[in-house]
Formats: C-alpha cells, structure tokens, sequence
C-alpha cells in the first residue's frame, strides 16, 4: 500500500480506537520488561503500552502465544487455535 493508502485506512479507525502515548513511565516499564522476560525492546514498548493500558490481553501473532506474564498481561496468537 501507498502511504496515502496507508493514512486513508487509519485515519477512520483512529475514531474507533485509543491512542496512548509513549510516556517516560511507559518506556521505563518496557526497558523492566525487556530485561525481565528478555523480550525485544520494540516487543517490550508494545507490552508495556499494553499493561498501562490496562488490557488483560495483547495480541500479537510474534510473541510467544499463551504468555502470562506477572503484571497479569496474556500474550495470545489470534491466528492459533488454544
């Protein structure tokens, strides 16, 4: 996709969704993270982003599926059967 494609697809799902920012607490709990369960930096942004947020699940088909992680956060794959 072009990128003006790219922002014609977004824009309107930017209204359906919440957008949280990368606030220092953010990047703070992803670098634990990181260095806790060994996840990639940008993976451990991802996670920590999730866990401020407040969802019980992250889905990530690039993760390890069915992670728990002690924050309370589950990792599922939403492209593999349970």
């Amino acid at each position: 996709m072009s990128w003006a494609e790219t922002r014609a697809l977004l824009n309107p799902l930017r209204s359906l969704l919440t957008v949280h920012s990368l606030t220092l607490e953010v990047h703070e709990t992803g670098i634990a993270l990181a260095e806790r369960y060994d996840f990639p930096t940008y993976d451990a942004m991802v996670v920590a982003s999730a866990l401020h947020a407040g969802s019980p699940i992250l889905w990530s088909e690039d993760m390890q599926h069915g992670m728990k992680l002690k924050e309370g956060l589950r990792i599922l794959n939403p492209f593999r059967a349970t």
